[in-house]
């Protein structure tokens, strides 16, 4: 006669809440806008005046571009995931918040094709002969940066700041944060124009610090905590977001 040792069920991990999901994709994807603080150093070359004629190389720059594109794609996805659930809060909203978003990664495109641009232009050995091309990519691209990625977080601060706030997914001095930094942010831009002080200072980095501490506390608390409960997620805990 035989015996059958006895079978040891393995536990089936539960699956992952989908608010949860949706909390831990927006929080990584919020770090993820963070990669391109170096672009300030690896853009140094190519906006030199002296980089048609130098000899390169073009790393520095060829990598800035590739980080600033994952900064659009993942400010892009940052509102796609979240637009499900801020959408109950107000709709409209929302979708503005989608559209900044969109908006800021286009300006961030455009910035990156003026500068590898430039990149191309030594490469094809241009010479001096196109060096007052590259100061007019090296303007646009300063210009696109300071409507872009130094205008429109603000934009996406109040939209966004302004869902979260009412809704209470989060703790409100995490988007009081983002409603404060707002305002501060648009008036050191205008200063900027107006030639008060300039767009790589301490003092323009000092008013954007609100903003950035705002983005990345966000993103670090969906990804740690996750939403709190909310009326707007009560009624759906489980399940598929629609």
């Amino acid at each position: 006669m035989t015996t059958t040792a006895p079978t040891t069920a393995i536990p089936r991990r539960a699956p992952m809440d989908p608010l949860r999901k949706t909390s831990l994709a927006a929080g990584v994807l919020y770090v993820l806008t963070f990669v391109s603080i170096p672009t300030l150093a690896l853009y140094g070359a190519v906006k030199s005046p002296g980089y048609l004629t130098g000899p390169g190389p073009d790393t520095s720059a060829l990598l800035g571009g590739a980080l600033e594109t994952v900064v659009a794609l993942a400010g892009i996805g940052t509102a796609v995931v979240l637009y499900p659930v801020v959408k109950r809060q107000n709709q409209s909203v929302a979708l503005a918040f989608v559209g900044t978003r969109v908006l800021e990664a286009a300006t961030i495109f455009a910035g990156i094709a003026s500068l590898l641009t430039i990149v191309t232009l030594r490469q094809a050995g241009a010479g001096a002969e196109a060096s007052g091309v590259a100061q007019a990519l090296v303007a646009q691209y300063d210009w696109l940066f300071r409507l872009g990625q130094s205008t429109i977080p603000a934009a996406n601060a109040l939209l966004l700041g302004s869902l979260l706030y009412r809704s209470g997914l989060v703790p409100r001095i995490l988007p009081l944060i983002g409603l404060i930094g707002a305002p501060i942010l648009v008036l050191s831009n205008v200063a900027v124009v107006l030639g008060l002080w300039g767009q790589v200072s301490a003092t323009a980095a000092i008013a954007a610090l609100p903003i950035a501490a705002w983005e990345f506390s966000l993103g670090v608390y969906l990804i740690v905590k996750g939403f709190r409960p909310s009326p707007i997620t009560a009624a759906r805990s489980t399940g598929e977001l629609r």
